[in-house]
């Protein structure tokens, strides 16, 4: 059956599951559905956009009502937050930038925010998106490939300023050119730089991405079981609390780690 006639079968139910909302050009729509470049997940945008104005928003609240007294229930979970994070920068960062501590926590916290919207029941948003006419919406934005890899290129963009502010313009281009093999193997030297960077950019945006598209599949085929899903959705539920940590963790430190060599002689 189709999806607008109310029924789906299996396959379509997970086709269905597994598309954005998406807008593009009248130009690229093809056989009713967007196709080429320019063509927006407007679910990704949103979702990401409302959950890291509301998370930091509420940081933002905790720190001004923080006190030296008893902390509230929140401050201590912020704080907790914060100085293992700080913790793991100062062990792994050697330089000295104000900037590394903040974007770690802003990376940790955001992804780790996003990864937990798949801990909401499969149909629960998608089916009252459908009561305001939205007939599709992918509610977990790391699912979204164009979404971590707009996050690792960011961090690409973020190290490459990390070498320039810490050795200039002529020092970075002088270790392009000569690291590892001297100066006189410059091309050789440089196409091993550039082999690094993009591998460092697609591993760190499709860890992220294989690791949470993984477990949404797992999640939309646990719902087919229907009635009888309640068990096995709670215990995976209950695993993947611990995949959604680990994955933001491990983003967060692969970044430091990269702004770390970033900020080091070869």
């Amino acid at each position: 059956m189709s999806a607008e006639a109310g029924m789906l079968t299996p396959v379509g139910y997970i086709k269905h599951h597994l598309t954005n909302l998406q807008w593009c050009p009248q130009s690229s729509i093809v056989d009713g559905h967007c196709a080429g470049f320019w063509t927006v997940h407007l679910d990704t945008l949103i979702i990401s956009a409302i959950l890291g104005l509301f998370i930091f928003s509420l940081m933002a609240l905790a720190a001004r009502k923080a006190t030296s007294g008893v902390p509230s229930k929140a401050q201590s979970a912020i704080e907790l937050v914060v100085d293992t994070i700080n913790k793991q920068v100062k062990e792994t960062f050697h330089g000295d930038s104000k900037l590394v501590t903040p974007v770690a926590i802003t990376i940790f916290v955001w992804v780790f925010i996003m990864n937990a919207m798949d801990l909401i029941p499969i149909d629960f948003l998608p089916e009252a998106g459908k009561l305001v006419g939205i007939d599709y919406l992918k509610v977990v934005p790391t699912t979204d490939p164009n979404h971590t890899f707009a996050m690792s290129i960011t961090v690409l963009l973020l190290v490459y300023f990390m070498n320039l502010k810490v050795k200039g313009l002529g020092g970075f281009l002088h270790e392009l050119v000569s690291a590892p093999f001297g100066i006189w193997m410059a091309p050789v030297n440089i196409f091993f730089r550039l082999i690094e960077d993009f591998s460092k950019t697609i591993s760190l945006a499709m860890r992220l991405f294989g690791n949470m598209f993984a477990g949404e599949m797992v999640f939309i085929l646990i719902a087919l079981l229907g009635v009888y899903q309640a068990p096995l959705a709670l215990a995976w539920a209950i695993f993947h609390i611990l995949v959604i940590t680990l994955q933001a963790f491990i983003f967060m430190m692969l970044t430091v780690v990269y702004l770390s060599m970033a900020a080091e002689s070869h």
